[in-house]
């Protein structure tokens, strides 16, 4: 009989998981830093160039323009929108106020805050984190207690008394965001310090003189600098969102500031008839945050020690 060749079986299609795309996205490090630069950092520092008019001034003029591309909607013959011009290509609110220029400043203002609160948040979190892991003691069950107690509270609702007691400022937003953040740095760094704090050269350190002060500044903290740091990228994203939840709720900045929780709140009474008031700037807080976090994960993956090899 002659040889019949029999078909070999094609291998079946699989689709890829969540670890094949994460595999694949770290072979490209660059693209969360190339969304960071787009979407926040350089809008933020090149506003002043970039932003076609100002952000708080107006024309009533030219008061709910639709964005560029939007034809004309009629109902029951009722004309809502008129086509959007190249002049405001996100459109205008309700004061003719430019969305794309207000949306660019808003990034400044968001990533301001930002880093201020994160900064401030991070050296109180940090200094009290390495004080209770290395001293311990009544220290340790001190400062914990205190960091119980501010994370046993919701940080939406602990943010809004305080900005109501101090009333919407910027530097009530600052003081907001660092009284809802510090005691994660406290509680992160305080375990971390817990398990270096036990090494062998910490002990020789110990043993060769070095005083409290050398050991932790020396030693304990360059031991915990990128836990911080991943832990502060992380931050970002949050701190953005709470800080427009804020200006959403207007427990946070005053207007005319140009910020997108702001700028939403503006626009929810208008979300039928002139829906890119609020679109837009909703729009802009959803990829700040998301590239954010998909920074945070990649710094994380390349700086915990723990994840290196996994």
């Amino acid at each position: 009989m002659a040889n019949i060749a029999i078909p070999r079986k094609l291998p079946a299609y699989r689709v890829p998981g969540w670890r094949q795309v994460r595999e694949q996205a770290r072979r490209y490090p660059l693209v969360p830093l190339a969304i960071i630069l787009l979407v926040l950092v350089i809008p933020a520092i090149f506003a002043n160039v970039i932003a076609p008019h100002s952000p708080t001034v107006g024309s009533l003029s030219n008061r709910l323009q639709p964005p560029i591309g939007s034809g004309a909607e009629v109902i029951d013959g009722i004309v809502f929108s008129e086509g959007g011009t190249w002049a405001h290509p996100l459109g205008t609110d309700k004061q003719g106020r430019d969305i794309l220029s207000r949306i660019i400043y808003g990034a400044r203002v968001s990533l301001t805050v930002a880093s201020i609160s994160i900064i401030i948040a991070g050296i109180i979190g940090t200094t009290l984190g390495l004080i209770a892991g290395y001293f311990g003691g009544n220290i340790d069950h001190l400062i914990m207690r205190l960091v119980d107690i501010a994370l046993s509270i919701p940080g939406i609702l602990l943010a809004l008394v305080l900005a109501v007691a101090l009333g919407p400022s910027f530097q009530t937003v600052i003081i907001v965001i660092v009284v809802v953040f510090w005691s994660r740095y406290a509680r992160l760094v305080r375990g971390e310090t817990l398990a270096i704090k036990s090494q062998d050269f910490i002990n020789r350190a110990r043993v060769a003189g070095a005083s409290n002060f050398r050991i932790i500044t020396r030693h304990v903290f360059p031991n915990v600098v990128n836990t911080i740091i991943v832990l502060a990228t992380l931050e970002v994203g949050q701190v953005i969102l709470l800080e427009a939840s804020l200006s959403f709720l207007g427990a946070g900045l005053p207007k005319p500031t140009p910020a997108w929780g702001l700028m939403v709140a503006d626009g929810r009474e208008l979300i039928v008839g002139s829906w890119w008031v609020a679109f837009f700037p909703g729009i802009a807080i959803l990829l700040a945050v998301l590239s954010m976090n998909l920074m945070g994960d990649w710094l994380r993956d390349k700086l915990d020690p723990k994840l290196r090899n996994v």
